[in-house]
């Protein structure tokens, strides 16, 4: 699940911040007034957005930004003269005043990029073990020893049978190596 927190040094500005976000159909997962407020957060969460000012009672944006992991983004919300002086390019930037419209369609944005990407690092295949692929090589080995195929042929044949039987290759390899 995708999180959104917001961190600023006054409450008030931390609730005008979430209300916005929440009247626009997002979901606030924690507000804070410090940075470690900000961090203890993070570590509960998997993924998401950091809405926050620049400076805390505690530390700077960019300690923070060092602080969370790299499934979640930053945005700052400041204003030109302390973005000119703390400022880098690291981070999405909203000037002050900030439009709600801007805030909601910078944080839509993330949210949909940080969703793609956790997905395709899902749906990318788990890399086999060392151990894992020595016993497809020794059952591809067995296979052409034993019938004479190619080790292309020995690999499709493993393929087709996992498929057939519905398991993984290294599944299909133990029973061929029992069978042999």
């Amino acid at each position: 699940m995708l999180n959104i927190v917001v961190v600023f040094p006054k409450k008030e500005i931390v609730l005008k911040m979430k209300n916005v976000l929440i009247k626009n159909g997002f979901d606030v997962s924690a507000v804070c007034v410090t940075g470690a407020q900000a961090i203890q957060a993070v570590e509960r969460l998997e993924a998401g957005v950091v809405v926050c000012g620049i400076r805390f009672a505690d530390m700077i944006y960019n300690e923070l930004k060092e602080c969370i992991p790299d499934t979640f983004e930053m945005v700052v919300i400041a204003s030109n003269a302390q973005w000119q002086e703390y400022g880098d390019d690291d981070v999405i930037y909203l000037p002050l005043p900030l439009k709600a419209y801007d805030l909601v369609d910078t944080v839509s944005d993330l949210l949909t990029d940080i969703h793609r990407r956790l997905k395709r690092e899902r749906e990318k295949p788990n890399k086999r073990s060392s151990a894992d692929q020595g016993v497809i090589n020794q059952a591809k080995s067995l296979l052409m020893e034993k019938n004479g195929l190619t080790e292309e042929e020995a690999h499709r044949y493993l393929q087709k049978r996992s498929m057939d039987n519905g398991t993984n290759m290294v599944e299909t390899a133990y029973m061929v190596l029992q069978v042999f």
